[in-house]
């Protein structure tokens, strides 16, 4: 696990669940893993969601693992997010549950 991606709910989350993003980020990041944040990809809440699926998606294939955040199965970019990770061949974990480097 070298790179990894986060996933999770944003649309219609307070503050398009930002906070969590980041700190997860920052926690694994913490932990030596290089965290592609999709907050960091896409800061302007103005964005359309279309526009900032196609920019994660784009980020998404730049990684090996795909880490999903709690709530993640209410998101419709999440649930696209797992789709093309699944297919892509890339390893797929939840997030909480890396809890040191090497794992899970």
């Amino acid at each position: 696990m070298n790179r990894i991606y986060l996933s999770g709910p944003m649309t219609g989350m307070p503050q398009h669940n930002f906070p969590a993003f980041n700190a997860e980020a920052a926690r694994l990041r913490a932990l030596g893993y290089d965290v592609v944040n999709p907050v960091d990809i896409n800061p302007d809440p103005g964005v359309t969601w279309h526009q900032c699926l196609r920019n994660d998606l784009q980020a998404l294939l730049t990684c090996d693992t795909l880490a999903l955040l709690d709530g993640w199965m209410i998101s419709q970019g999440a649930h696209l997010e797992l789709h093309v990770a699944h297919r892509v061949g890339m390893r797929i974990v939840e997030a909480s549950r890396i809890t040191e480097r090497g794992q899970p």
